[in-house]
């Protein structure tokens, strides 16, 4: 069987199986440890949550930023973006 097909089915494992888990009293709930493993939300990974119509959208956060978050301090600093491109591009 190809690679792409056991990956395939693999996925789609996950995407039909259901887990039902309980919230504690922080508000904590616990990943098992094979959604975690396949999706790679090991230990200090941060998550980020967004509500959609049908619930909770859980993905774990990758670790480029925003475009936005990227050039915000840039823009923010004394020199500005003017300086900013000077300096990266050379007086040249």
């Amino acid at each position: 069987q190809p690679v792409s097909d056991l990956n395939s089915a693999r996925s789609d494992r996950f995407a039909s199986a259901s887990y039902v888990m309980r919230i504690s009293g922080r508000g904590q709930v616990t990943i098992p440890k094979a959604l975690r493993e396949r999706f790679g939300m090991n230990h200090n990974v941060e998550v980020e949550i967004t509500p959609t119509r049908d619930g909770l959208l859980i993905r774990r956060r990758t670790a480029a930023a925003h475009p936005v978050e990227r050039v915000y301090a840039i823009l923010d600093s004394p020199g500005g973006a003017d300086d900013y491109l000077e300096e990266i591009r050379g007086s040249g």
